[in-house]
């Protein structure tokens, strides 16, 4: 598998999805969710509750940060599905696979060109989310809370994995389907993961401590690399160009 091949079809998927706008809504509505609209409802609650205390507080703040996993995996979802089965619907999806580009460069590809928008935009989120969450905590923390370690291994380590995670799982989806929305609708299916372990952590079953974090990250590894495999082992581009219509 040659890198350089799959960035070629990265850069040209690029120019692809440039010219679709529904593509781009979700990912820049969610990064602004996170980082302005969080930082407001943590103001907000504070203004409301004068006892909120501090353990609360932190509490609170690395809830909100979990988000930026549960976005990891929703923002890829648009350009991921639309990837295979929207460029086939659309005809601009024969040509490549006409040349003689091997399956796993042109999937590979295909991962980059959705993985590297979602990494950008999720990490210009996190600094504008850490500003504004510093800002209105400070006073009861005294201290900045972020940057911290937690927080490092979520958008460091956790982040790209499920990133990856949902755009190999919707890669898979939409070769297999016919139309855009059905890729979608099966491409939600990463979020109940995340909202599980979202939910463990809220009713105290898992505690998102550095460690967690890191054994979580290690487990999706394996997952992202056993759905790379299944991805090239199941992708027909025969099939595709022979018998989608």
């Amino acid at each position: 598998m040659r890198l350089s091949k799959a960035w070629l079809v990265a850069t040209r998927d690029f120019k692809v999805f440039s010219k679709q706008k529904n593509i781009w809504y979700p990912i820049v509505a969610f990064p602004i969710i996170i980082s302005i609209i969080f930082p407001l409802v943590l103001n907000f609650a504070q203004a409301r509750n004068a006892e909120i205390t501090a353990t609360n507080l932190t509490n609170l703040m690395n809830s909100f940060s979990f988000f930026f996993i549960i976005g990891a995996a929703f923002i890829p979802l648009s350009i991921a599905s639309y990837s295979i089965v929207g460029e086939k619907v659309e005809k601009s999806l024969e040509p490549l696979l006409a040349t003689p580009l091997t399956d796993g460069e042109i999937l590979l590809g295909k991962a980059i060109s959705a993985l590297l928008p979602t990494l950008i935009v999720m990490y210009a989120a996190s600094v504008v989310f850490m500003f504004g969450m510093n800002h209105v905590s400070f006073d009861k923390l005294g201290y900045y809370f972020y940057p911290n370690w937690t927080l490092g291994v979520l958008l460091l380590v956790l982040l790209p994995i499920a990133a990856v995670l949902s755009i190999l799982f919707s890669i898979i989806v939409s070769s297999k389907v016919a139309d855009v929305r059905s890729a979608s609708s099966y491409g939600l299916l990463m979020f109940f993961p995340f909202i599980a372990i979202y939910l463990a952590s809220e009713t105290n079953l898992l505690t998102l401590d550095v460690n967690n974090l890191l054994i979580i990250s290690g487990i999706l590894l394996a997952v992202d690399v056993a759905l790379f495999f299944v991805s090239t082992a199941t992708f027909r581009r025969e099939e595709i160009l022979t018998k989608w219509k």
